[in-house]
């Protein structure tokens, strides 16, 4: 799966700390979805899109394969 959190993040001058405490997870988590590691649940991602204010396609999308 390709993201791009952040990218995202940047424009709402967001550190990867803010991020996490604004929705609720570890600093870490966000580091491993950026890295394409971690795949969040429907609910975080709903989450970024609420706070990012675009729908989930467009900071996340699959790839071949996926």
């Amino acid at each position: 799966m390709k993201n791009y959190i952040k990218v995202e993040r940047a424009k709402k001058d967001l550190t990867q700390e803010k991020l996490a405490e604004i929705i609720g997870v570890s600093r870490q988590t966000i580091n491993s979805m950026e890295k394409g590691k971690y795949v969040p649940s429907t609910v975080l991602a709903l989450k970024m899109s609420k706070l990012f204010g675009i729908a989930v396609n467009e900071f996340m999308e699959l790839e071949d394969g996926d």
